[in-house]
Parts: C-alpha cells; sequence; structure tokens
C-alpha cells in the first residue's frame, strides 16, 4: 500500500547518526519571556527565539493587547515594549476575543495574567483546547478575588475574564495536572499590586519548569521567594517586571530526539548550546539514556550522546513528561521491557499521551501495558512496517519518527504538526543523518 499524501517515510539508515546540531530555542522559556516581556516597563530586546506555531500563537495575541514587537522571529529576534495593557482591556465593554489555537502555556499564562490585572477578556481555542484542563487555575484566580469562568465545558475552555474589586493576597492550586497552573500564578502575580502567597496542594508536577518560571522572571528584575520544596511561594507588592536584554537556551525538549538517535543507531550526537545546568528539566533525559546503556558527556557548552548496548529500565518519568514519547521509541531498541510512571498528566497534552502512544507501539509490534500513571513497553523481536498516527501531536510524530532509522516502512502522518514547537525537525534530522 502506498503511503497516503501528507506523509513523510524515511528509508532506514546503513549506519550510526554522528554529528553536531543546535536545535531552535525553548519553547517554554520563548513564552515564559515573551509574557514577561509584554508586561515590562521599557524595551526587552530577546535573542535565540523559537519561531513556532506555539510561540507565534503567543506573539499574535500579545500584540493583539497593544504590545509593540518589532524584529524578525525566524531570524530569532524580537524587541517588545509593552505594559500597555490597562488601556487595552479596562476602557471597554466588549470582550477582547484571544484565540489560542491549541497553545496550553498561552492560555493558562495570559489567563492568568489578565485575571489579575483585570478587565475583559474571553480566550478560546480549536475543539482540544476544549478538552484542555484548565480548571485548577481558574479555581486558584477566583480564590483571590479575580473574575473568571468558563464557558461551556466546566473546567475547560473557552474562558471569560471580567474586570474585578480589591484582591487578596493568598491563594492555593492544586499541582498535579499541569505545572502551568503555577507558572501562569506566579508570573501573574508581579501584575496585582499586592503581595500573593501561592500554597500548592498536593503532588506537583513537572517541577523542573517551575525553577525555570522563577529564573526567567529574576532576569526581568523579579524574586520570588519559595520553599525548598516547592510548595509555598511569595511574591511582594514592589515587584515588577523591567525590560533586558534575554537569550533563550536551545530547546532540551527538542533536543531529546537527536540523543535518542545516538541512542538508538549507535552513533555519536552532540547538541549545542545546552549543559548540565541548563534551565530546562529535560536535560534529565541524557541520564535516563545513560541508565539504559548510553555514554553521556557534558561538556561547558554542550551534551554529547553515544550510542551502545541498550537495556530497559524502570523510571519515573513526571519531572521530564515530555519526552516520554522520545523514551517509548528507543525502549523498542532496548532489550527487556522499560516501565514508565508518574506522568498521569501526560493524559491531558495535546492527545493523550499513555494511551494514543500505546496504541502506536502496538502497531509497531511491541507489547505494552498502560497504567493509570504510565506504560511498560516490551519490544517486540521484529518491529513491524507501519502508519503511525500522529493525532496531530508534534511530539508523537517527532519521536515515532526515530524508528525509521532503523526500520523499513515507517510512515508518519500529518508530518506537519511539527510546527507546533519544531516546524523544521524533518529537515535537521535528514541533515544531522547526512542526508
Amino acid at each position: 500500500m502506498p503511503p497516503p499524501q501528507d506523509s513523510i517515510t524515511r528509508t532506514p539508515l546503513t549506519r550510526p547518526v554522528n554529528g553536531t546540531i543546535t536545535p531552535p530555542g525553548s519553547k517554554s522559556i520563548t513564552n515564559r519571556a515573551l509574557l514577561c516581556a509584554a508586561f515590562a516597563e521599557g524595551t526587552t530586546n530577546l535573542y535565540g527565539v523559537l519561531n513556532s506555531e506555539d510561540t507565534q500563537v503567543m506573539v499574535n495575541a500579545l500584540a493583539s493587547l497593544s504590545t509593540t514587537i518589532t524584529g524578525d522571529i525566524q531570524k530569532g529576534a524580537l524587541s517588545l515594549s509593552g505594559n500597555h495593557f490597562d488601556k487595552q482591556g479596562k476602557n471597554t465593554q466588549k470582550y477582547i476575543p484571544i484565540f489560542v489555537e491549541n497553545s496550553g502555556t498561552t492560555i493558562r499564562f495570559l489567563t492568568a495574567a489578565l485575571a489579575i490585572r483585570g478587565g475583559r477578556y474571553l480566550l478560546d481555542g480549536i475543539e482540544r483546547m476544549r478538552d484542555r484542563p484548565i480548571g485548577d487555575l481558574l479555581e486558584a484566580l477566583s480564590k483571590i478575588g479575580c473574575q473568571v469562568r468558563s464557558l461551556k465545558k466546566p473546567g475547560c475552555p473557552p474562558v471569560q475574564i471580567d474586570p474585578h474589586g480589591e484582591l487578596l493576597r493568598e491563594t492555593v492550586v492544586r499541582g498535579n495536572i499541569s505545572s502551568q497552573y503555577l507558572s501562569g500564578l506566579l508570573m501573574a502575580a508581579p501584575l496585582s499590586q499586592t503581595s500573593l502567597s501561592i500554597r500548592v496542594e498536593g503532588e506537583l508536577v513537572s517541577r523542573p519548569y517551575i525553577t525555570m518560571t522563577t529564573e526567567v522572571m529574576k532576569a526581568f528584575g523579579v524574586t520570588v521567594d519559595y520553599t525548598p520544596d516547592l510548595s509555598s511561594f511569595y511574591i511582594p507588592a514592589e515587584a515588577s517586571y523591567q525590560g533586558t536584554d534575554y537569550s533563550i537556551e536551545p530547546d532540551a525538549s527538542a533536543a531529546s530526539y537527536f540523543w535518542a538517535a545516538a541512542a538508538i543507531t549507535n552513533g555519536t550526537v552532540t547538541v549545542c548550546g545546552l549543559h548540565q545546568n541548563s534551565l530546562q528539566g529535560d536535560i534529565d533525559f541524557c541520564g535516563v539514556l545513560q541508565k539504559m546503556g548510553a555514554v553521556v558527556d557534558y561538556q561547558e557548552k554542550a551534551i554529547t550522546v553515544t550510542g551502545k548496548s541498550l537495556h530497559g529500565i524502570d523510571i519515573d518519568m513526571g519531572t521530564i513528561s515530555d519526552t516520554v514519547q522520545t523514551l517509548a521509541a528507543v525502549a523498542l531498541f532496548a532489550k527487556g521491557k522499560t516501565t514508565i510512571t508518574g506522568v498521569a498528566h501526560n493524559r491531558h497534552k495535546e492527545t493523550d499521551r499513555i494511551t494514543d502512544l500505546a496504541t502506536e507501539l502496538r502497531k509497531l509490534g511491541a507489547t505494552v501495558e498502560e497504567s493509570s500513571d504510565g506504560l511498560s513497553i516490551t519490544p517486540p523481536q521484529k518491529i513491524e512496517p507501519t502508519i503511525i498516527e500522529t493525532y496531530n501531536d508534534h511530539r508523537m510524530a517527532m519521536s515515532l519518527a526515530l524508528v525509521g532509522l532503523r526500520v523499513p516502512g515507517i510512515t508518519i502522518l500529518n508530518p506537519g504538526c511539527t510546527a507546533k514547537t519544531y516546524p523544521n525537525f524533518f529537515n535537521d534530522l535528514a541533515s544531522l543523518c547526512g542526508e
């Protein structure tokens, strides 16, 4: 059967992947920096900005809110002059519409910021976005006096924001669904013109993203006080963002695909611009590969992974959940079972990244046992050629495309979905492979 249109079927390599690459800027850092810059006094110059669907959504949303944005995002350089939201949102009787596509960071960060700042806004997205939870964030905002509510499905977008009165100084947010709720509250806190204490209730998932958030805020002049266990945070009343020059490091989640390519082909790949102390928690994916048998070399401004004989592991990936699909691809080439736990929140991403991942791995011939918070993968004796459904999930496409480095007949549907975070992924992968 010929491959369907709008698909990619690659020819397997006859040699290991050996090379050096610098991925584009971090999506997570880019969208945090954009938000801080938009609310900052003065001008901010950003370098290394990621040009992708998710970051374009944030840029367009901020531009619609009277943020002056100049520069060339295709070259990774933008200048922002913000702090115009009061005029835009508070002096109107109509709701300002903001369409966020399927960008979770955009809707969660902007909902918190605009709700605390005050005004009339209506945030909505595509149909999948209308299924993605935001209720815990709305509840936390309501507890301090913000006027926010879901308009259709309870606890999901679209979200309506109305003007509020005087805000309270303390709130609580649950941390078990998404760390983006807490990140949104933290970045919005300096906009409240009063001090704000935030307490996390229950388990906090994806903890490294919170440290990333506080570090980005610090670069824009706001220091967050927090307990070592990340259960309590305090932002003083005098906190305010200041324009600055800020460089964004390469995306560690994107880098995971290239490190994985080295691991499964017994090659050697160096990713430049990242190091062991980078802001992004997904750097720890290298440590996971090391536990499976790969060799990792941490340098001052680069990380190199060399593939060796791989074996399955048991691993809690709650702090690096965006690399679960990458590890699943690697697990297909390891000896023995790989069990992944701690990622129940992956069911609420662009797609259900547990059930849908399990479905595609079974099509490849793997034996997969699904649990409430993860899955176990036993590789097949022979990986089957198949057509991979991506569910419009960029990470499904990029991770399972790696199987085609070793196996013929692996077809990836809708490869264009990688535009969400990495439009040039397939070109960069081909270049790294010497094609």
